[in-house]
Parts: C-alpha cells; sequence; structure tokens
C-alpha cells in the first residue's frame, strides 16, 4: 500500500530503529514507547488489521509471535515477562491500518488493561 506508513518503513522510504528483519518480518523500537522496551512487530506482506486475515497467513502470524518471544530474549525481557498485544480497529486502539504485534516489557505492567 502506497500510503502505508508501516509499508514505507519496510521499502525503506521512513527511517526507524530496525531491531530484526527477514523475509516474513520487520521489527522496529516504536516512536512513542509506553514501555521501556516497545518494539512493533509487522508483516513484510500488508494485512489491514486481524478481520482482514485469512487462514492463508496463519504461518505468518504465527511467526510474529516466535520473533515476538526471541526479540523478548535478545533484548533481555523474557525471564522477567513481557506483554503481547495486537490492536484490531479504531475502538480497540489501532491507529496504523498494517497489522502488527506489539511486544512491552522492561517494567512491571500495570493492570487491569482495557
Amino acid at each position: 500500500m502506497t500510503d502505508c506508513i508501516f509499508c514505507k518503513i519496510i521499502a525503506g522510504e521512513i527511517p526507524a530503529t530496525i531491531v530484526y528483519r527477514d523475509e516474513q518480518a520487520t521489527a522496529f523500537r516504536d516512536i512513542n514507547p509506553a514501555a521501556p522496551i516497545h518494539i512493533l512487530i509487522i508483516p513484510n506482506k500488508h494485512i489491514d488489521s486481524v478481520n482482514m486475515m485469512t487462514v492463508d497467513d496463519e504461518p505468518l502470524i504465527g511467526h510474529l509471535f516466535t520473533t515476538a518471544k526471541a526479540l523478548a530474549a535478545q533484548e533481555g525481557i523474557a525471564n522477567g515477562g513481557f506483554r503481547l498485544i495486537m490492536n484490531t480497529n479504531a475502538d480497540a486502539g489501532q491507529t496504523v491500518f498494517h497489522i502488527h504485534l506489539h511486544l512491552l516489557g522492561g517494567s512491571r505492567m500495570k493492570n487491569p488493561m482495557g
């Protein structure tokens, strides 16, 4: 999508602090972090939201979660704990309509959510 900010990050048109990239996914630091460690993990394939996923996307979405696990270990937060969030549509707080997984950690998370 030509107007998607995340697609532009993947294409290298917009700078980001990339912490991981492979043929399926890209991960970068959030520019407005909600925790000491806040990384966005996105598929390189544009998918607007969870509502737009298909059965064919299941391996790709699973890859986002295994990437999150590896990044949590790399960032030193795996043992202490971390939070993974995927918002779907505006009422849930999705502001960029390219599916993405938030990896949050580095401090004790607050509850309740929502």
